[in-house]
């Protein structure tokens, strides 16, 4: 019977840690939407991406002529 007593009391002991924890949780001040970012972040790589397609030979040709218009001929 004592070893049905110690069962329980721990049992409500976690419920009871488990409860503190939810309500800390839920006041705490709101943490941001995190779906939300991971697609900012994922769509901001994806426009890096896209205009490093485009921009790469093009700046590559600007680098070159830069250079050797400093190094002369």
């Amino acid at each position: 019977m004592q070893a049905h007593t110690h069962q329980r009391d721990r049992l409500v002991r976690a419920l009871a840690g488990y409860a503190n924890r939810l309500a800390a949780w839920r006041s705490e001040p709101e943490r941001g939407d995190v779906p939300g970012w991971v697609l900012i972040t994922i769509m901001t790589a994806g426009l890096v991406a896209a205009l490093w397609l485009v921009a790469e030979p093009l700046l590559s040709d600007l680098f070159v002529s830069s250079v050797s218009g400093v190094s002369g001929p």
